[in-house]
């Protein structure tokens, strides 16, 4: 074979080799792949998501109705889109697990979208990873979070909201950030307490080490989850710890429970806001009218837990914190 022929096959099978989605490891450290989404194919799995539909705004007063058209949640080039344009919307008001009968109609000026795995599948304790690369600009909310599947301790916030990664703003202005970009940090919460306004939260913001922007590519988070702990990672690198002493739950079913509300399973859900208190409140204030059309790109989802302490989670993590 030709030199020239031999070296274009090998530069072609090296491309080939970076472009493609790095193999999901089935254990580490102790942690056994329970469940994943690679986002192949050109159709959401709907054996394990759900689209909401709803146009509620989530209680914070976002602007966009979730509808489960194409143009707002599409499956392709190995990602999950989730869309957002600017365009009036009427559909049903609330999501049917909160929706009083009959559920009204609110017209909201954006459409977007938002997948679950409500009632498909939900997870006590474990490590959730996934690599996403949310958008920027004034006005925009993308997350992925997780919510309690039963609601053991009661309505929000008593059960409890994991909040994984929010971003918000990002690249509009902020004098009080590290860098010269613009807001650049994403956001970590957990949601706990008695019914508003009695409600607690903790949270954390984090930057990238090179204080650029994380909507300039995909990034890598991170939530180990066990009896009592919560540690959250970007990119491999750890960031923020919370233990069982920085939350509770009013609900009188959690009394002499320590770790409570977060000792039930939790659902994951993705999406996209346009609007909110948080993000119309800071930054620049308000949406952007040029933020639209915009795009939350998820590459994959996967879930472990920990095959050697399956109660509790904790044996994984503690390797974890060890190899640090």
């Amino acid at each position: 074979m030709q030199p020239r022929i031999l070296g274009m096959i090998l530069l072609a099978a090296l491309t080939q080799s970076a472009c493609a989605k790095a193999d999901a490891p089935a254990k580490s450290g102790g942690w056994e792949m329970v469940w994943s989404d690679e986002f192949e194919g050109t159709e959401l799995d709907r054996t394990k998501w759900k689209p909401e539909i709803s146009c509620w705004g989530g209680g914070n007063d976002e602007r966009q109705c979730y509808t489960d058209r194409p143009k707002n949640i599409k499956v392709a080039d190995g990602l999950l889109h989730l869309m957002a344009h600017k365009e009036r919307f009427t559909g049903p008001e609330r999501p049917p697990e909160i929706a009083e009968k009959p559920n009204p109609k609110k017209t909201q000026g954006f459409t977007s979208g938002k997948v679950r795995t409500l009632g498909l599948a939900s997870w006590k304790y474990g490590k959730i990873e996934f690599r996403a690369k949310p958008p920027k600009g004034q006005g925009t909310w993308p997350a992925i979070w997780m919510m309690p599947s039963g609601n053991t301790y009661g309505g929000w916030p008593r059960s409890g909201e994991i909040d994984i990664l929010e971003g918000v703003n990002l690249g509009a202005a902020c004098p009080t950030c590290d860098g010269n970009v613009g807001e650049n940090r994403m956001i970590s919460a957990l949601h706990f307490g008695d019914f508003a306004p009695a409600n607690k939260f903790v949270d954390t913001r984090v930057a990238l080490p090179s204080k650029m922007l994380p909507s300039d590519d995909f990034h890598i988070w991170t939530l180990e989850w066990g009896e009592g702990v919560m540690r959250f990672y970007l990119d491999g690198r750890f960031y923020w710890e919370v233990t069982a002493d920085k939350w509770d739950s009013a609900s009188p079913l959690a009394k002499s429970n320590d770790v409570a509300p977060f000792d039930q399973p939790f659902y994951i859900m993705a999406n996209l806001a346009i609007g909110g208190r948080l993000s119309e409140n800071n930054n620049d204030k308000g949406v952007a009218a040029t933020v639209t059309p915009t795009e939350f790109l998820i590459d994959w989802v996967r879930i472990y837990q920990c095959s050697e302490d399956p109660q509790k989670g904790l044996a994984c993590m503690q390797k974890a914190k060890r190899d640090e």
